[in-house]
C-alpha cells in the first residue's frame, strides 16, 4: 500500500507567529531572555486581542498634563499606594488574627508580633501605614482645595474625595479595637460615646457600633467585619470612580500658572 504524503501543519494565527528578526539579528532570537520576553509579549497580545485592554490603558496613562505640574500632584498616587499597602498587609494579618475577646484577639496579635516570620515587620507596616495614609489623605485634600481643583467640572470628584477621607478615618477607628488590649478597649469606649452625642442618629449609631449595651464579643466581630470587608470594598469602588474622573477630566494647572495665563491674556487685549 503506497504511503500517503504528510499534510502540512495549518498556519498559526498572526499574534502567535514569530516576528521577523531585527536588522543585524539572526533567526532564533537572542537566547533564553529574549525567548521569555517574546513569550510574555505573545501572551499579552493574546489577552489584548480578546479584551482590548490596551486602549483603556493608553487612555488612562497617556494624557495631557498641564504646565507647572510638580511633586504636589503625586500626593494622590501616594495615598493610593498607602491604601494598597494596607490591603496587602491586612490580608496577611487576617491569616493569623482571631476576633475573640477572651484572650484570642490579644494572643493572636502577640503571636504575630513575636513568633510569625516577619510578623512584626508586616504588623508595623500596617500599623504605621494607617497613620501615613491619614496624613496623605489630608495633604491630598489640602492640595486639591488650595489649588482650586474642586471647582467645575470636578465637584463630583471632590465629593468622592471627602467620602474617602471619612472612610479612611472610619477604617482607622475600627482597626484600633482589633488588638483588644486596655488601650484599644478604653479608646473605643471614648470614640463610641463621642459618636453617641451626635444629633438624631448619634445614639442609634453608638448602639450599632457596640452591638449592644456594652463593648464585648459582638463589638469586636462587628468592628472586624466593617474593617476587613465593608470599608475596603467601598473604598476600592470609590477609588476606581475617582481615578476614572481624574483621567476623564484631567488635572488642573497650578494657581500661579493660571495667574500667569490671565496676565498674558490681559496684556494681549491691551
Amino acid at each position: 500500500m503506497p504511503k500517503l504524503p504528510k499534510l502540512p501543519a495549518p498556519p498559526l494565527p498572526g499574534p502567535l507567529q514569530e516576528p521577523p528578526p531585527r536588522p543585524g539579528e539572526q533567526n532564533g532570537g537572542g537566547g533564553p531572555l529574549e525567548e521569555a520576553a517574546q513569550a510574555a509579549i505573545t501572551v499579552v497580545d493574546w489577552v489584548d486581542e480578546r479584551t482590548s485592554l490596551s486602549g483603556a490603558a493608553r487612555w488612562m496613562m497617556f494624557r495631557k498634563v498641564p504646565k507647572g505640574t510638580n511633586w504636589f500632584y503625586t500626593l494622590g498616587s501616594a495615598t493610593m499606594f498607602a491604601f494598597l499597602n494596607q490591603a496587602v498587609t491586612g490580608v496577611f494579618l487576617a491569616m493569623y488574627y482571631r476576633p475573640e475577646p477572651a484572650g484570642g484577639a490579644y494572643e493572636s496579635i502577640r503571636y504575630i508580633t513575636n513568633d510569625v516570620f516577619l510578623g512584626q515587620f508586616v504588623r508595623g507596616m500596617h500599623k504605621w501605614g494607617a497613620s501615613v495614609m491619614v496624613v496623605l489623605v489630608f495633604l491630598h485634600m489640602g492640595r486639591t482645595f488650595f489649588f482650586g481643583a474642586y471647582k467645575y467640572p470636578r465637584e463630583l470628584n471632590w465629593v468622592i474625595g471627602v467620602v474617602l477621607l471619612i472612610l479612611t478615618m472610619a477604617m482607622g477607628f475600627t482597626g484600633y479595637l482589633l488588638p483588644f488590649d486596655q488601650r484599644a478597649y478604653w479608646a473605643t469606649i471614648v470614640g463610641v460615646n463621642i459618636n453617641g452625642t451626635g444629633p438624631l442618629i448619634g445614639p442609634y449609631l453608638s448602639d450599632f457600633l457596640r452591638g449592644g449595651s456594652e463593648i464585648g464579643a459582638t463589638t469586636l466581630s462587628r468592628f472586624y467585619a466593617i474593617h476587613m470587608l465593608l470599608i475596603p470594598g467601598l473604598m476600592a469602588a470609590l477609588i476606581g470612580a475617582h481615578l476614572y474622573l481624574v483621567a476623564k477630566l484631567g488635572t488642573t494647572a497650578p494657581p500661579w500658572k493660571k495667574a500667569e495665563k490671565r496676565t498674558e491674556l490681559r496684556e494681549a487685549e491691551v
